[in-house]
This record gives C-alpha cells, sequence and structure tokens, in this order.
C-alpha cells in the first residue's frame, strides 16, 4: 500500500513540522509485535490544517500520539520548527528538555469529558499550563488570558470558577478542552477525533471555534477524523491512511474530486453523499482488514483491491508525485 518514499514540501515552504520515517511498534506476546505505523513521512505547513484519515485501526491516531510523543516511536525523526532558530527534534529529546518543547504542541482528546480532571474547578483546568510554566501564573496577565481564552470558545469565567466538568454538556467541555490548550499559545494544536463524540449540531459549533481559534492565535492543526465530509470541510490538505502507511496525500479539493489511489476511492464511495463523484462500485472491496501483527507483502491494501496483481504482492509501491502537492503510493494509480 503506501510505500516508502518521502513526501515533502518544497524547501522554500514554512514548514513547522517535519515527521521523518516514522515508525510505531507494540509488542504483543512472544516475539509478535503490532506495526501500528510504518514508514511515514509528511511536513506540514505554518498556518494550514492538516486532516488525517482512514477507517478504525489504520494507525491515524497513532501517529497524532507519536507526533507529540506520547508514546515515543520506535524509530523515526519530528522535527518542530525545522531549519530554523526554534528548530527542536522532538525525537531526539528526553527528560527536562522534552517538557520545556511540550508547551508549542498541544492536543484535544476523543472523549471532551474524561480528558479533564474531574475533581477541579474548570477555571483552574485551563489555568494549570499558566500555573506550570508562568511563575506569575495568579497575576493579572495569566488571569487575563484565562478569561481570554474561555470567552473565546463561549465559556464565561465566573461561571467556570465555580463548576467541575461534570456540570457541563458534552460539546462544553470540548471547548474547555480547547480552552486549555490555546491557553500556553502554542505552535501546532493536535485534534485526535476532537467531535466523534459529539452530536451533529455540536460538532459543527466546535469546528467554527476551532476554525476561530486557528485564525485568531496564528495555529496550525493537525486534524485527525473518519469522517470524511467533516475532514473536507475543515482541511487544506488531507492524508489517507491504511494499516499503518500513508496511500495518498493531497490537497482537500483535488483528492476529493480527483482521487488516485484505490483506497481513497473506497472511502469516497462509502460515505454518504447527495450527488456522489465516484462510481459507487468502487466500494466493493473483499475481506476484513488485514492483522497488523502480520500486514501483507508489497502492497498493504493487495488482499482488499479490486485491481491487484502479482506486482502489488511483490513490490511495496514507491511514492509519486501526480501533481502539486498530490501524491500517491500505488503502482496503478487512477489518472485524471
Amino acid at each position: 500500500m503506501a510505500g516508502s518514499g518521502t513526501i515533502q514540501l518544497r524547501d522554500d515552504d514554512d514548514i513547522v513540522l517535519r515527521v521523518e520515517n516514522l515508525v510505531v511498534e507494540f509488542p504483543v506476546g512472544r516475539h509478535q509485535v503490532v506495526h501500528a505505523v510504518s514508514d511515514l513521512s509528511f511536513d506540514v505547513r505554518r498556518g494550514e490544517t492538516l486532516g488525517i484519515v482512514g477507517e478504525s485501526g489504520c494507525g491515524k491516531s497513532t501517529t497524532a500520539r507519536a507526533i507529540v510523543q506520547i508514546p515515543r516511536p520506535t524509530s523515526g525523526t519530528v522535527v518542530l520548527d525545522p531549519g530554523s532558530d526554534r528548530e527542536a527534534e522532538l525525537t531526539a529529546l528526553h527528560g527536562e528538555s522534552l517538557r520545556e518543547v511540550r508547551p508549542r504542541l498541544q492536543m484535544i482528546f476523543q472523549d471532551p469529558i474524561s480528558s479533564l480532571n474531574p475533581r477541579r474547578f474548570v477555571r483552574d483546568i485551563v489555568a494549570e499550563g499558566l500555573a506550570i510554566w508562568q511563575k506569575d501564573h495568579s497575576g493579572p496577565h495569566s488571569q487575563a488570558r484565562i478569561d481570554e481564552v474561555l470567552e473565546a470558545v463561549g465559556i464565561d469565567p465566573e461561571v467556570a470558577a465555580t463548576r467541575r466538568p461534570h456540570e457541563f454538556s458534552g460539546g462544553q467541555c470540548q471547548r474547555i478542552s480547547i480552552a486549555r490548550a490555546v491557553a500556553l499559545d502554542p505552535e501546532i494544536l493536535v485534534c485526535d477525533e476532537p467531535v466523534s463524540a459529539l452530536d451533529v449540531s455540536v460538532q459543527a459549533q466546535i469546528l467554527n471555534i476551532l476554525e476561530d481559534m486557528k485564525q485568531r492565535y496564528g495555529l496550525t492543526l493537525l486534524f485527525i477524523s473518519h469522517d470524511l465530509s467533516v475532514v473536507r470541510n475543515v482541511s487544506d490538505r488531507v492524508v489517507v491512511m491504511y494499516l499503518g502507511k500513508i496511500c495518498e496525500i493531497g490537497a482537500a479539493d483535488t483528492l476529493y474530486s480527483s482521487p488516485a489511489h484505490p483506497y481513497t476511492r473506497v472511502l469516497l464511495a462509502s460515505a454518504p453523499e447527495p450527488a456522489p463523484t465516484v462510481d459507487p462500485s468502487d466500494a466493493a472491496i473483499g475481506d476484513e482488514i488485514p492483522s497488523p501483527i502480520n500486514p501483507p507483502s508489497g502492497c498493504r491494501f493487495r488482499t482488499r483491491g479490486p485491481r491487484a496483481t502479482d506486482l502489488c504482492a511483490a513490490e511495496e509501491p514507491q511514492v509519486q508525485q501526480l501533481g502539486e502537492d498530490h501524491f500517491v503510493a500505488c503502482h496503478f494509480p487512477t489518472l485524471g
């Protein structure tokens, strides 16, 4: 499926995050490992929203967590602000050095309620980062910052000072999570399925808040989701993952209108759409997803792909560029 090769942008682009040859493996039982993420490479532009999509178990959430070093990747590199005077190779940092970089990357988790400390008042939860990193966390500047981010997400600071997370709805808790993440003025906001646990009407509100915060604070978003329509609406570029590898990456409009990889076509064809642009027959694939403990040889999608050949079993496809910012790892991509 997605093969070796580096999917990187032009050198003159303003890159805020560079991931190279990222591998995450988990030992299970005797002499067995789960190949959760295998040899991923991509860049993220400053100020963009990069969406990562794929079915459950494809490794998208593991990728997001490995970028922020929870868990530490098995191998590969993750570099923040490459080529600048603030460059930090996260995979080479440990202890206090890694801890000092963490405020520059903040994360929003899938379950908004369980990600908040149930015993603390909401205002204290949002203020925790400032309390850790700023000596004047109780001073007027920090208090004004807390009020600012709470109001920005639609939470009354006075109410937040006297209530705990269980007194808020799921959507309100996700607003609080966003405020907590933004309080430290990060460069990158990693959003791991931030709306999947919410009602559809609330999802739109949270997405609007994320877009507003992105513009207001100059954030870069890494947006993880299995919902294709959500990813299309919020992302500048989209990464499609399957069984731990990237199969296609490109501008959202290009990828959705002209998918080149058969798995991307399967995903788009399987999504309900009033006026589908992809042939529904593309949604017909065989067998269940293979085990990440023993992934198929060659192309990982070949056991389910409708056009797989002996070449797909023998050789892993290399990443090839089809157009500007459009890359695919397939021996037989759909062109045009």
